[in-house]
């Protein structure tokens, strides 16, 4: 957290955040550990993109994938992580098919829109183009 709280601060901390992220990149790298990192089930993954050009029944099992999807049991679920603009959340509605019932998608800047009254109290409107922009905000995601 910066001293001031102002474009500033919010600048340097973000630049200190992509550092951090960095080391934790480099930690995840040296602990993965060496050969494939997708599951050998057919069923879930998409077949290798250089066969499914030649070989029918690895285009056959790709459409399948795309169109039906797999099936997952019912059920919801709230999926939610850190990103560089802050969470960033999925809630899934199963009803046992291969399509989800219904999603819902958390994105950030919906919720960092709603601070830029507080932030932008006492300033000048020629100084709201720099504080809107160190919020890093896609208008976007914030169109509902």
């Amino acid at each position: 957290v910066g001293s001031n709280g102002d474009v500033y601060d919010r600048y340097w901390i973000r630049i200190e955040e992509m550092r951090e992220s960095s080391k934790i990149i480099r930690q995840c790298l040296d602990k993965l550990p060496p050969g494939r990192i997708l599951t050998d089930d057919h069923k879930i993954t998409f077949p290798d993109k250089g066969k499914v050009m030649h070989n029918m029944e690895t285009l056959i099992h790709h459409f399948l994938l795309v169109v039906q999807g797999f099936k997952v049991p019912p059920g919801d679920t709230y999926c939610g992580t850190e990103t560089p603009k802050g969470e960033l959340g999925f809630y899934i509605v199963s009803d046992g098919s291969g399509k989800p019932y219904r999603m819902k998608i958390r994105a950030p800047s919906f919720i960092h829109i709603g601070a830029l009254d507080h932030m932008a109290k006492g300033y000048m409107v020629a100084d709201i183009v720099t504080i809107f922009g160190t919020l890093d905000i896609v208008m976007g995601e914030c169109d509902r």
